[in-house]
């Protein structure tokens, strides 16, 4: 898998920087009264410039850095590993690689999609997005089209196993990186061979 050239990297930088002043100012002030004007401020960039970088304001909150891992974990993983298999070492090495803040911020706007109906409708549509950007990496693996059904079937299975994970996970936020990847890990057995 080919890096992101300079630009790109500095494109994603400064997409980053302008979440970390919005959840900064979500948890100060809350989301309904954090105008983007205000966000735009802090990260010292225009409102234009917002608007460059998140069609909303939801996808400030919906938007991350997982689906990029997700994909460069599918093509970093061991080749004999089944399509399964790709999948739970994929999903483990994104929770090793996120750090402590990176799940804080997770929780944060998890509870803020959770609480707030536009947030939640945004990340519906996110979920699809991220399932085809999975579903498209491991079909490549495989050498499938990117459309095979069965490949997206498991993916959207596998994500919707992810999702469940991590709601309990909010709802309860014992144990940190460790509890969730134990909970998806469990997701996916049952992914793979039922109840």
């Amino acid at each position: 898998m080919s890096s992101p050239g300079l630009r790109e990297r500095k494109k994603q930088k400064t997409r980053w920087a302008i979440q970390e002043h919005a959840l900064r100012l979500f948890a100060q002030q809350g989301y309904d009264a954090t105008t983007v004007e205000q966000i735009a401020a802090a990260a010292e960039i225009s409102p234009s410039t917002f608007f460059r970088y998140f069609k909303a304001k939801e996808d400030v909150v919906v938007q991350d850095r997982y689906d990029d891992m997700m994909v460069e974990g599918i093509a970093i993983a061991p080749p004999d590993l089944s399509p399964i298999a790709t999948l739970r070492y994929t999903f483990r090495w994104v929770f090793e690689q996120a750090a402590g803040d990176d799940l804080e911020d997770a929780l944060m706007r998890g509870r803020l999609a959770l609480s707030h109906p536009a947030i939640r409708a945004r990340s519906l549509q996110n979920m699809l997005e991220t399932t085809n950007a999975l579903a498209s990496a491991l079909a490549t693996r495989m050498g499938r089209p990117t459309d095979d059904f069965r490949v997206r079937a498991l993916c959207g299975a596998a994500i919707g196993s992810l999702i469940e994970c991590v709601v309990r996970w909010m709802e309860g936020a014992e144990g940190g990186a460790a509890a969730l990847a134990a909970m998806v890990d469990e997701a996916l057995d049952v992914v793979e061979n039922g109840i």
